[in-house]
Formats: structure tokens, C-alpha cells, sequence
């Protein structure tokens, strides 16, 4: 069994950690924490847990043993992790961060989008980002997982293939993503009231995103040539889901795309390269670790359009996180992650 230690377990990727969790047969939480509901059992917090987590309350992170773990999770803001990974990983545990603090491998980039210098930059220089598809290999052997945002593990499943043949305009990316009002996390804001965002699309971050950063840097990793990325997301009126339109001009037109993303994804358990002519939905993912794609060229021109589309809770966090724990710990990948989508 796998000890596990969660820090700042009271948010959305914080109980779908615990949910996935629940169902996982290698999984033992010892420890979940919380400075403001220290004391609150798990369960009373969150009836969904009922019968899986009575006896786990939240405990302070001041007097709370993590290093008996074997990893702990961070489902915290930016800064959390990296002030607490030294003594972990001197501990011998492993760490896997749903924030931002491992994912930027410049330390200035780091300070630059989240105004905060990096506290353990030669740990920063040490970990590995954690999208499984691309990074399996030095998954299996890291000891610190800077977990993907979700938007960018959206847009680097739909452009990695492109970039990898060399057969797009790296330079003229363009990205428009959507996702459900739970990606802002669980904290009271008045663009997320009901009223405010039921009815209602909009556009944000559109001059500057901190997710932007992160898939350019992971993005150039499969170009030969500068990447270029124009992204929007938007806020869609629903709870869980995103869906990225992607767009690349072809350099060259006598590639069968639909071969090329089936190919580049054979075998992979997550990922799910639909039929021509398909139109993936969010609820087709909801609640799963899978991730749907479609690809498209109108009128057989020079554009190429790709369509994503993933829970951002489970693919793009929580799942992917367990995900990333099951390659650390030498564990079939799949495992406690099979549960099919829920519709609707």
C-alpha cells in the first residue's frame, strides 16, 4: 500500500483526490490537512465521502506527520509546496503538486507570472512535468511531479502530434479553451456566483494567462522551430469540463491527420482519438481521466482544427495526478482511474 499525505484538502481537486482515491486498491490516506478545518471530520465536509474516509479529519499542517508518508499531494495555492518540499524529499518522500510551483522549469518565468520568488530552485532544476503521455519515462524515476494545468494538458494533447511531424506553422497557434466554473476553485467570488455565471460566456485572461507560459515552454519541447501561442480561455456556464479548440496552419497538406494523432496516441489508456467527422463533448468525460480528440480539416485546406475536450478536475488534476502516482510507484498506470464517464 502507498502512504499517502494530502496538504490543503478542502477544494475541488483536494476531495476528487479522495474520491479517486477511495477506489484505488494500493491507496492508503493517512493524513489530509487544512489550517482553517483543522478538527472537521472528512465526511462532514463532504457527505459524498460517507462510508470511505469516517474516521480521517482534517489536521493542522503545523502538527501533521508527512514525512511518514510515502507522497504527499498538494492541492494548494502557489507557494504552498515549494516551501515544504526540502524536508519532505530529505525524508524520502515523493511529491506531487497540483499548483504552479514545479511546472515553470525557469525560476525567473516562476517569479515573473506568480510574484513570488522560488523557494527550492535546484529542486525545481530536479522535477519532472507530469503529463504521462510525453514524460512517462522520467515520471517513473522522479521524486518531485509538478502536476499540468488544465488547460495546458488540453492544448499539448492537441498540438504535440502537429509540432512533433513538423508539418504546422509553429509560429501562428491559436488556442480558444472553455472551462467549467469549478477550475476557479472553491472560494466565494462574485464572478462565480449562479446568478453571475449561469446564462453567461465570457472570455478572461486574454492579454496574459499564467497557463500560457507553461505550454509554450512544454510545446517548444517538440518543435524544432519557436512556438508561438495566441490562447483565450473563457468561462463556460457549467460546473466541470473543458473543451479547446485548437488551430494550426498546415505547412504541409499531404499528411492524413486522423493516421497521425491515431498513431501518436495507440495504446495510450487516456487518451481517445475519435472517428472522422467527431464532436466530443464534456459530458462525454465527465468525472473520468480520459481525454477525447478529434481532428479536422475544413474543405480540406490549409487549416487543420483540433478538438479536446477533459474533465478539468480529473484529467486535469486530480486524475492525472493519481495517474503520475501510479507510474512513481511502480503501479499498473490505469489503476483506480477505469471509471467510466458519468451521463448524463
Amino acid at each position: 500500500m502507498v502512504k499517502i499525505g494530502i496538504v490543503g484538502g478542502t477544494g475541488y481537486t483536494g476531495v476528487e483526490l479522495l474520491r479517486i482515491l477511495a477506489s484505488h486498491p494500493e491507496a492508503d490516506v493517512r493524513a489530509i490537512t487544512s489550517r482553517g478545518d483543522a478538527g472537521t471530520r472528512v465526511v462532514d465536509m463532504f457527505s459524498s465521502l460517507r462510508g470511505h474516509y469516517d474516521d480521517l479529519a482534517f489536521t493542522a499542517p503545523d502538527t501533521t506527520d508527512l514525512k511518514s508518508c510515502d507522497v504527499v499531494f498538494f492541492a494548494t495555492p502557489h507557494g504552498v509546496a515549494m516551501a515544504q518540499a526540502r524536508g519532505l524529499v530529505d525524508a524520502g518522500v515523493k511529491i506531487i503538486d497540483l499548483a504552479a510551483d514545479f511546472r515553470l522549469r525557469d525560476p525567473a518565468v516562476f517569479e515573473k507570472w506568480y510574484k513570488l520568488p522560488h523557494a527550492c530552485p535546484d529542486l525545481l532544476a530536479e522535477s519532472v512535468y507530469g503529463l504521462p503521455e510525453f514524460n512517462r519515462e522520467v515520471i517513473r524515476k522522479a521524486r518531485i511531479v509538478g502536476n499540468p494545468g488544465c488547460y495546458p494538458t488540453s492544448m499539448q494533447l492537441g498540438l504535440v502530434p502537429l509540432l512533433e511531424a513538423g508539418i504546422v506553422d509553429s509560429e501562428h497557434l491559436i488556442a480558444d479553451c472553455k472551462s467549467g466554473a469549478s477550475g476557479a476553485g472553491r472560494k466565494a467570488e462574485v464572478s462565480l456566483l449562479l446568478a453571475e455565471a449561469t446564462d453567461n460566456f465570457k472570455a478572461y485572461g486574454v492579454t496574459a494567462h499564467r497557463h500560457h507560459p507553461e505550454t509554450v515552454q512544454e510545446l517548444q519541447l517538440h518543435s524544432t522551430s519557436p512556438v508561438k501561442l495566441v490562447f483565450t480561455p473563457h468561462l463556460l456556464p457549467i460546473i466541470r469540463g473543458i473543451h479547446s479548440t485548437l488551430y494550426a496552419r498546415l505547412t504541409r497538406t499531404d499528411v492524413d491527420l486522423q493516421k497521425l494523432f491515431e498513431d501518436r496516441y495507440r495504446g495510450e489508456p487516456f487518451v481517445d482519438v475519435m472517428p472522422p467527422g467527431s464532436m466530443p463533448e464534456t459530458r462525454s468525460v465527465r468525472a473520468s481521466n480520459v481525454a477525447r480528440i478529434a481532428v479536422h480539416r475544413p474543405g480540406n485546406a490549409d487549416m487543420v482544427t483540433v478538438l479536446v475536450v477533459e474533465d478539468n478536475l480529473v484529467k486535469g488534476a486530480a486524475g492525472q495526478a493519481v495517474q503520475n502516482m501510479n507510474l512513481m510507484f511502480g503501479l499498473p498506470e490505469t489503476t483506480g482511474l477505469t471509471a467510466l464517464p458519468v451521463v448524463p
